[in-house]
């Protein structure tokens, strides 16, 4: 389905197969997007096709991994770290000896559900621990606003029901796990009246109340996503169905240079 010398953007690889009696593994951040968009969702684990990726945030990246090297350090001395202190949050770093795989991209902290025979997984940021062992899950964000932070934006309810899959997989662990969970917000000062190589950090922590009642419905209704035959409708907040859907009315553009490569008449087709 790609031009000719370009990347192929059809994945034939971990696709999901109805047939299939295998456990298929399915990551936190694929569970949303099945939440966001069912048909984007169905185009990639069922038939392969992937939507455009967005460029990788090398920047967040670099604050994940230092925020986990400070951490790792009270963690170490099973103290906590100042910022838990100074917002009152009465943990320790989580010392467990699989720490550093629930933190791992393509491994994290899995869950067999046998209902839907999903291998559920997600990598976690960060675990907290209090007196009674009750668990906390956290969660790293860079960001840079003026504005006060808060989880009530459309776009940060994805952050909550992010921590809220942690929650639910730990408890599948037979851990404690309270419902309070943490983001440890990194807000990048834009007012310093020079760049000198360096960015300020504002760091907070912000509380949720997470509930995990919606996730196993959630999982099923994946399931009888995925077990369909019929692709599912464009859905109306997506920015990729909208882009199909008008690209579908225009059709494809006359044909001026033979040499071109031909644009792929099945994507306005199918999709």
């Amino acid at each position: 389905m790609a031009f000719s010398g370009s990347k192929s953007y059809k994945r034939t690889r971990n696709l999901f197969d109805p047939q299939s009696k295998a456990p298929f593994k399915l990551s936190r951040s694929r569970l949303e997007n099945f939440i966001k968009c069912p048909r984007c969702f169905y185009l990639d684990r069922r038939l392969g096709l992937e939507p455009p990726g967005t460029p990788p945030f090398t920047l967040n990246s670099a604050v994940d991994e230092l925020l986990k090297k400070e951490f790792d350090s009270y963690r170490r001395k099973q103290e906590p770290h100042p910022l838990m202190t100074a917002g009152g949050v009465k943990a320790v770093p989580f010392a467990h000896p699989l720490i550093d795989e629930w933190r791992e991209n393509f491994k994290g902290i899995q869950y067999h559900h046998l209902p839907s025979n999903f291998l559920m997984f997600g990598a976690v940021d960060d675990i907290w621990v209090d007196e009674q062992q009750r668990l906390y899950v956290v969660d790293y964000k860079a960001t840079s606003t003026a504005e006060k932070i808060t989880l009530e934006s459309e776009y940060r309810q994805g952050f909550k029901r992010q921590i809220e899959i942690y929650q639910w997989l730990l408890r599948r662990q037979n851990f404690t796990v309270s419902d309070t969970g943490y983001f440890v917000f990194c807000n990048a000062d834009k007012n310093k009246s020079a760049f000198e190589g360096r960015l300020n950090f504002n760091i907070e922590i912000v509380a949720h109340q997470g509930k995990d009642d919606w996730i196993e419905p959630k999982i099923m209704e994946a399931r009888r996503c995925l077990d369909n035959e019929a692709i599912p409708d464009y859905s109306e907040n997506c920015e990729y169905c909208a882009y199909l859907k008008t690209a579908r009315t225009i059709g494809e553009p006359p044909k001026k240079d033979s040499a071109r490569p031909k644009p792929q008449g099945e994507l306005f087709e199918r999709f």
